[in-house]
């Protein structure tokens, strides 16, 4: 298998949308709303996604943000999605692109991912845990 990741690029994003609607069950993130806001976020240099690649075709991805927080020093890496198509998983992507997301905040001074899964998605937390992420908190959000 031949694999490369790579910064996103807007041709990119097809491939991305389907993983973020498919992979990760959005209802809200469309064709004619992805481009916005990649741009939006490729415009802020906290944020960074990166893409896996075979065959020049998009496989799996990894999304992450830089925050600030009181209780770090120079920030942690929030990791705000990551997923890889069905057919690919197993093969080792998903664990390429967290070890990339862990040595680009290695690049970046910061010694914290932080992520949220969501309750059902237990192969995500086995697949985490397996890499050494630890269950620390739950999130709680509010629609506004």
């Amino acid at each position: 298998m031949n694999m490369m990741i790579r910064e996103i690029e807007p041709c990119d994003y097809p491939g991305v949308l389907s993983l973020v609607n498919k992979e990760l069950g959005s209802r809200h993130t469309t064709a004619e709303n992805i481009a916005p806001r990649f741009e939006r976020m490729k415009g802020d240099d906290r944020y960074r996604t990166f893409v896996a690649l075979c065959d020049d075709e998009v496989v799996g991805f990894v999304s992450s943000v830089q925050s600030f927080a009181l209780e770090f020093e120079v920030g942690f890496i929030h990791l705000v999605g990551l997923a890889v198509r069905q057919e690919w998983q197993g093969k080792g992507i998903g664990s390429r692109l967290l070890a990339h997301l862990e040595a680009y905040a290695v690049e970046r001074g910061v010694n914290c991912i932080l992520l949220n899964s969501g309750f059902q998605r237990t192969n995500a937390h086995t697949f985490y845990e397996h890499r050494g992420y630890d269950k620390g908190s739950y999130c709680f959000s509010k629609r506004l």
